[in-house]
């Protein structure tokens, strides 16, 4: 996930997003611990978009970032 499509989401979406990456990220390593991954760069892939996730929630909470203005259809 790339951090232009993250700063477009909303707190929700950024929370239940950060869950998801989480669990992913946590199977992903459980999967390696097992040696049923075959493709290891995943869990650095994972691991970074927690991060990044992470990142902009942190930014909202610092003040830096207000709620995106959504486009009214």
């Amino acid at each position: 996930m790339k951090m232009h499509d993250i700063r477009e989401l909303t707190r929700e979406e950024l929370a239940q997003r950060l869950r998801d990456a989480r669990e992913e990220y946590e199977n992903l390593r459980f999967q390696l611990a097992t040696h049923q991954l075959d493709n290891q760069v995943k869990v650095r892939l994972a691991r970074r978009d927690v991060a990044r996730l992470e990142t902009v929630l942190r930014e909202f909470e610092l003040g830096l970032r207000q709620e995106p203005e959504k486009a009214s259809k």
